[in-house]
């Protein structure tokens, strides 16, 4: 089923030189490269698309969004056979991460069709007022052009070519350009494919959707850099993420870059918590730094304890629950190796107490667990940056008032946690004006490596989480990032957009 090809305005198109595939178990496939050439032809097709694009009804939309859905499903099998491959994902996880992506086209159909994301606002003419008479003023969001969308190394369907951003952006009206990740390039096309029958099911212009394999650096500045793209959605390396905004904000028309870039999702755990259940949160922390081998970008990352017995019981509860797990396979060989670096780092960083020693190699990984005081933590900004994979690090403080220099210091965070006990509310009340202000979604007595879709949901924060604080790349908000108001002055009720006509 695969062709290893581009898909370009409808037509499916091959490039030299070619790549090939770094599966983590089954066949290599060889996949045309993408080029500044192809990016130019997919934006030009893009931009005609708009034309028609942003001008069908929002019922027409939600069809399309439910007839991509259709088609991911008719290929379930195929995505998670070629997705298990190229990843090392379990079969399990690739088919829960199905049911999310074609879930978040459902829900995007379902909140267009109910129309409130529109914003619509009126205020009637006011002929005789004095001094002044006051036009007849409607307001409405539209769509902002056509939409850059780089696939996510760590979800190779959720973010990638019929993720979040796609599905909201296609929900908006506007037409989608989607740089695919060479992680995963089988797993795009078939979803691709899908896109591409859904499309001539629907009988939309061939523009609306466009899928770029492969391609050096230039390929993606091209596509940040493009006149015709006017917004890009991105979740990956805080280094990449940062390259591709700066090339955003250079260009002379500057667009919005919604970056989702890394976040180490700090917990605070509270005494009367710790008193309860220390030993349970410890184990319940291992279980969520090591799944998928650490690979989400909610990983909680680091533990912020007070020092004592209660303290002793968690490290030593999370060290047995981390040591247990076995070797995992991690998504590609790139991030292998900079979890390595970042676990040699710690190992040569003054301070830092290794608990359990984590091993890497052969795109195998296995957790690692480091404690430090809050004192060191404070003193190293290094410390508080994202490792990608199963490693934490626990900062111990001496009391509050530490804890909440902690977490003063903190940078932007897609989540912090805080484990609490009724006798802890006190403390709570101290932390929560502080952590509101660094994360977009803060927790109670759970664990972030789990993100709802759902209107409610943030999935983002001020930076690096995320390049726009706003903004988010999850739940049915995430439309907001790929609309824009006007304002309609005394227009005749006959030239107005359909769904501010009365």
């Amino acid at each position: 089923m695969l062709t290893g090809k581009h898909l370009i305005n409808g037509e499916w198109l091959t490039t030299e030189p070619t790549f090939t595939s770094s599966p983590a178990h089954g066949e290599a496939h060889t996949f045309s490269t993408g080029t500044p050439e192809l990016v130019d032809q997919a934006a030009q097709a893009a931009e005609a698309a708009f034309a028609s694009y942003s001008q069908t009804t929002r019922a027409e939309r939600a069809a399309f969004l439910d007839r991509i859905a259709d088609e991911i499903e008719a290929r379930a099998d195929a995505i998670t056979q070629i997705g298990s491959e190229e990843s090392g994902l379990p079969e399990a996880r690739l088919m829960g991460e199905r049911g999310r992506t074609v879930g978040q086209l459902r829900m995007f159909a379902r909140h267009i069709e109910a129309g409130d994301y529109l914003d619509r606002r009126h205020d009637g003419a006011l002929p005789d007022r004095e001094p002044l008479p006051r036009p007849d003023l409607r307001l409405m969001q539209r769509p902002i052009g056509p939409v850059a969308v780089f696939g996510a190394s760590n979800f190779p369907l959720a973010f990638s070519a019929a993720g979040g951003d796609t599905a909201s952006a296609l929900a908006a009206g506007c037409p989608v350009v989607v740089k695919s990740h060479t992680a995963h390039p089988g797993t795009g096309e078939l979803v691709a494919q899908a896109v591409d029958a859904a499309i001539k099911a629907c009988n939309l212009h061939p523009g609306v959707f466009a899928f770029i394999q492969g391609g050096e650096r230039a390929v993606g500045a091209a596509v940040v850099q493009h006149p015709l793209i006017k917004a890009v959605g991105f979740t990956g390396s805080l280094g990449g993420g940062r390259a591709l905004f700066d090339l955003c904000a250079q260009r002379p028309e500057p667009i919005p870059f919604f970056g989702e870039l890394g976040s180490v999702n700090p917990m605070f755990l509270l005494p009367e918590a710790m008193s309860a259940r220390a030993e349970e949160l410890g184990k319940g922390w291992a279980g969520s730094l090591s799944m998928g081998c650490g690979q989400f970008c909610t990983n909680p990352g680091i533990a912020v304890v007070i020092e004592g017995a209660d303290c002793e019981t968690f490290v030593a509860a999370a060290s047995a629950g981390l040591a247990d797990v076995g070797s995992q396979t991690m998504l590609t060989d790139g991030i292998n190796a900079a979890y390595g670096k970042g676990v040699e780092a710690f190992r040569h960083t003054d301070g830092l107490e290794e608990k359990v020693s984590s091993s890497y190699g052969d795109r195998q990984a296995t957790p690692g667990l480091f404690v430090t005081t809050a004192d060191q933590w404070l003193a190293q900004k290094a410390l508080a940056e994202e490792v990608f994979g199963p490693v934490g690090l626990v900062v111990t403080v001496k009391d509050v008032a530490q804890m909440l220099d902690v977490a003063g210091a903190l940078e932007g965070q897609l989540t912090c946690t805080l484990h609490l006990d009724a006798g802890d509310h006190e403390t709570a009340r101290e932390l929560l004006p502080l952590l509101e202000r660094k994360a977009g979604r803060v927790l109670a007595n759970g664990f972030p490596t789990g993100v709802e879709v759902s209107d409610t949901m943030v999935h983002g924060g001020p930076y690096p989480a995320s390049t726009n604080f706003g903004a988010t790349s999850v739940g049915s908000m995430a439309i907001r990032r790929f609309l824009r108001p006007v304002c309609y002055q005394n227009l005749p009720e006959d030239l107005l957009p359909a769904d501010l006509q009365a």
